[in-house]
């Protein structure tokens, strides 16, 4: 952890290749089966609504890089909308936890998958097991530092877009395009507009990992103009990646199957159209889409919550622990989502992902409608739109949410009414002068 920050040293292809990989680590393996079970045969489309959605949130973010290229990514940019304030910590924190949230239903996806070698049930108690050893892996290569991380990264983003695209189209190929399984009944309920918006909300955890490149304006090359093009290029890619991965799935299985096999349904749609050798193929991609996906997100969110601390905006204890503080946040990130991997199932863990990175969006593009519009160039209709798509978005999806599972929307409500409380009690108790930054 020892090189950070250094000038010049990603290009505009190594910080596309970090967006994907962050991104196609989950997105397509982890929420195919439960984007479906929300949309019914219409789920193709739904990764392609939250593709506009997320093309919305992107406008903010890359006006901000564009002003604003740092380090500090999205902690920076909530603390020049809102200043030293509860709303930043807690904002900043909100994007910190829905990606930990992240991380755990990656790693409960490399469990589910894994098992299907063995043909093993999705319920068996070696997935949390299973979780627990590649977030432990992902700790290992990430403490050995960026000159391992670069590398794994770049490699493990060109292989697992390759295998993806190319089960898709193995997968197109022996479908013959036949719409026949994409529309058969079988749902318990047929799909309802609420529950296309409310998949819509979930695909959106899909996108989400583009942010991660707002992290890179002090590495970049050329930031200014960079950041936003690598933000928009791994927009692009996995919308392509999504949609013909979905097609895929959704031309080789009928809805219910595709639902009943949820948690690992990519696997399920390459046996009736590749056989087996096609299943184990898609299992390796998910395992290592999983795996590196992981790695680079443990390292955003630790760097994120590092800079957070430099800022002062969260607290930092180092528990007698040796190395920076990077190293010591690398810790906290690692320990929180295995215990999210151990406790909590895929569908939990994606629900609060996708309900607290809307909530930090939202935050965003009020900050830089109310306070910064003006700063950094930005159309106001534009960021009203991404707004009003968010609100949307979580309003249908906590309502359906409410209905299935009020568990888990009570969770998320006690979650951040906690978060806010924290974040006004510490920095009420540590302001310093000259602390608040306009």
């Amino acid at each position: 952890m020892t090189d950070r920050y250094r000038k010049n040293s990603l290009s505009l292809p190594g910080a596309v290749g970090m967006g994907t990989g962050v991104m196609i680590g989950a997105g397509i393996f982890a929420l195919t089966g439960q984007v479906a079970e929300l949309a019914g045969p219409f789920f193709p489309l739904a990764f392609l609504a939250a593709a506009v959605v997320s093309g919305f949130s992107a406008y903010s973010y890359v006006k901000l890089s564009n002003a604003w290229p740092s380090a500090g990514g999205i902690g920076m940019y909530l603390q020049k909308a809102y200043g030293r304030s509860a709303m930043t910590g807690a904002g900043a924190l909100l994007m910190a936890f829905s990606m930990v949230i992240n991380e755990s239903l990656v790693a409960r996806t490399f469990g589910t998958y894994t098992l299907r070698l063995f043909e093993m049930p999705e319920d068996d108690i070696l997935v949390p097991v299973l979780a627990v050893g590649l977030i432990l892996f992902a700790f290992l290569v990430n403490i050995s530092g960026n000159r391992v991380i670069g590398p794994v990264s770049k490699v493990s983003a060109v292989l697992k877009i390759a295998g993806i695209l190319a089960f898709a189209a193995a997968a197109l190929w022996a479908s013959g395009l036949s719409l026949a399984p994409l529309l058969e009944a079988g749902q318990a309920e047929p799909a309802t507009a609420t529950g296309f918006i409310a998949a819509t909300a979930l695909a959106i955890l899909a996108y989400k990992g583009f942010t991660t490149i707002t992290n890179s304006g002090a590495e970049l090359k050329d930031p200014h103009r960079n950041v936003g093009r690598a933000i928009v290029a791994s927009l692009a890619i996995c919308l392509i990646v999504y949609l013909l991965v979905s097609l895929a799935v959704g031309l080789n299985l009928p809805v219910d199957e595709i639902v009943a096999a949820k948690n690992s349904s990519l696997a399920q749609a390459a046996r009736p159209a590749l056989g087996a050798y096609g299943e184990w193929f898609t299992i390796a991609i998910a395992i290592l889409a999983t795996a590196s996906g992981l790695i680079a997100s443990v390292f955003a969110v630790s760097r994120m919550l590092a800079m957070l601390s430099d800022m002062e905006i969260i607290p930092h204890r180092h528990f007698g622990m040796p190395g920076t503080v990077q190293t010591h946040t690398l810790v906290y990130t690692v320990v929180l989502a295995a215990l999210l991997a151990a406790f909590f199932d895929l569908s939990r863990i994606a629900s609060l992902g996708a309900i607290f990175y809307l909530i930090m969006d939202i935050a965003i593009h009020w900050g830089v409608l109310r306070h910064l519009r003006q700063d950094v160039g930005a159309s106001p209709w534009i960021v009203a739109t991404a707004i009003l798509l968010d609100l949307v978005a979580l309003a249908a999806f906590l309502w359906m949410k409410g209905g299935e599972d009020p568990v888990i929307v009570l969770l998320a409500f006690v979650g951040v009414i906690l978060i806010f409380g924290f974040e006004t009690l510490f920095l009420r108790r540590h302001r310093t002068a000259g602390g608040a930054q306009g």
